[in-house]
């Protein structure tokens, strides 16, 4: 689930360097991504 949404705001940001859309959005969306993209990999899966 993580990675299809860190894909579809890469598509979108790229899109957006391109087009010009989705203005500063998107930038502050990818940047979310990726503080949890990188949290969950420095802290690992945790079984519950």
């Amino acid at each position: 689930m993580l990675w299809t949404i860190i894909a579809v705001l890469v598509v979108l940001w790229l899109l957006g360097f391109i087009a010009h859309i989705g203005g500063g959005l998107i930038h502050i969306l990818l940047v979310i991504a990726l503080i949890v993209f990188i949290y969950n990999m420095i802290t690992g899966r945790r079984s519950v």
